[in-house]
């Protein structure tokens, strides 16, 4: 069966998405700058940004799961996700802001590096010292360059998607599809079957000739039935 007469689509592997992995990072990178650098009690900011930053990854794994009987929640879902992503990144220029302290030029050496590190290092094991031991303000230059990342990646994704969705339709769609294509099999097959039947050329002629008969009673009557005229 193709994915044309499929109702439930290829889905999942969102763990192999790069974009998840970056998530997963983001939100463990999140975690462990509140715990160090802000209050964990009594500030609504660390709840909101720890919150911003487990959206994104459960709702990348949640659209992923979703995929193969719902484009349309898939692509909603990975929305909220980059939605989710902008509203964190605010909140660390903000800090920046709060700290009088500023992100790093994009000619800026640390950050030429940081950008080609958060491309080739990608699990939360190979960065956890890094934003264990690092000062404030690296840590937040870090966690600016990823999310910058992992939105360029959720910008392309979301464009896949809506082709996607273009294509495959939701699964009302491919239900009926699928209705449309096993009826159309049943139908050749009943055909088939019925001028097997015949003994001699005459009758297969007839039964031919019968055949069309019904067709073209059946497409006068739908004419009739939606108002055209043949």
């Amino acid at each position: 069966m193709n994915n044309s007469t499929r109702i439930i689509l290829p889905h999942g592997g969102y763990r192999k998405l790069i974009v998840y992995k970056k998530s997963d990072i983001i939100y463990q990178g999140t975690v462990a700058f509140c715990r160090r650098f802000l209050p964990m009690h009594g500030d609504r900011t660390v709840d909101q940004m720890i919150q911003a930053a487990r959206s994104c990854k459960q709702n990348i794994a949640e659209g992923s799961a979703a995929s193969g009987t719902s484009k349309e929640t898939e692509l909603r879902l990975t929305n909220v996700a980059r939605a989710s992503l902008v509203e964190l990144l605010e909140d660390f220029y903000d800090h920046l802001k709060i700290t009088n302290t500023t992100e790093w030029d994009l000619d800026d050496r640390r950050k030429i590096a940081a950008r080609q590190y958060a491309k080739t290092y990608e699990e939360w094991d190979w960065w956890k010292t890094i934003f264990e031991t690092r000062d404030e303000t690296t840590i937040v230059n870090l966690m600016i360059v990823f999310i910058n990342q992992a939105q360029y990646l959720l910008n392309k994704m979301i464009a896949f998607q809506e082709k996607d969705f273009a294509t495959h339709g939701g699964i009302r769609e491919r239900m009926h599809d699928a209705r449309t294509v096993a009826r159309s099999e049943s139908w050749e097959k009943a055909v088939f079957s019925y001028l097997e039947m015949t003994n001699n050329e005459n009758e297969l002629t007839d039964r031919a000739r019968e055949i069309q008969q019904t067709i073209d009673r059946m497409a006068r009557k739908m004419a009739l039935n939606k108002g055209w005229r043949l």
